[in-house]
């Protein structure tokens, strides 16, 4: 999770490998969260489908008053009765223990709520009203990540006030993500497009300030691999709705 090719990167996808795609949509701060997965090689075809009918359940299970708790062991569940066979090993698909699915605010990705993936999450209960996430990951790993690699993902602390800075270059950025991102999540090649150079050390800058938020790519074990399926709702007095579905997923 979390990783964009910053610019100058050379990667290109194989046939063996296996691509999460997550994606945000705003409308006047109004986001809308989504990911799935890409894999050509059918080997990895149980993977997908673990993770996916994982996310499916979680969005059946949510609802008002439904414990966070409740939702996390019922994608548990699902998700780690899947095995998948790769070079004549059989692995359980485990869920990723330390990432979950989220509220959503306006202008604000994180709002506060974090929806498990695993049992023995918080009891706190969904309320009518509220936009979730419901995002799950699959690895055959050890499911549990780690952050590493070069960052590319980046968002100012939405609580962030008024941060007295020394540095010209950092005060000059913080203008250009204001105007242009607010509170949303922006990557190194959204600055790359707006004409901005050598921002690195200002990023830094920001980013030791608490003004913003650095996100590293996240990784299980070398090796390993992970899959992706997430969907944002609406907890509606009369109906719940999918506000991300489409007719392709």
């Amino acid at each position: 999770a979390h990783w964009t090719p910053n610019k100058g990167d050379k990667t290109v996808l194989q046939y063996d490998d296996v691509m999460k795609v997550d994606f945000g949509t705003q409308i006047n701060g109004r986001i809308i969260d989504c990911a799935w997965t890409v894999a050509h090689n059918p080997r990895y075809d149980r993977l997908l489908e673990a993770v996916k009918e994982a996310t499916n359940t979680g969005i059946r299970e949510a609802g008002i008053d439904v414990r966070l708790c409740d939702i996390g062991e019922a994608i548990q569940e699902v998700m780690e009765s899947y095995e998948v066979e790769l070079d004549g090993k059989t692995h359980q698909v485990k869920c990723c223990s330390n990432l979950n699915g989220h509220s959503i605010g306006p202008y604000q990705i994180h709002a506060g709520k974090s929806v498990p993936i695993v049992k023995g999450g918080p009891s706190t209960k969904m309320e009518e009203g509220e936009f979730f996430a419901i995002e799950t990951f699959g690895s055959t790993g050890r499911g549990y990540v780690r952050e590493d690699l070069e960052v590319s993902h980046w968002m100012k602390n939405f609580d962030a006030g008024h941060v007295p800075l020394r540095l010209a270059k950092a005060k000059a950025l913080l203008k250009t993500i204001d105007k242009n991102f607010g509170t949303l999540a922006f990557c190194n090649r959204y600055l790359d497009r707006l004409g901005e150079e050598r921002y690195l050390m200002a990023l830094k800058n920001l980013s030791e300030a608490g003004v913003i938020d650095a996100y590293p790519p996240l990784v299980d074990q070398k090796g390993s691999y992970t899959a992706q399926y997430e969907h944002t709702i609406y907890l509606g007095a009369t109906r719940k709705e999918v506000l991300s579905r489409g007719d392709d997923y």
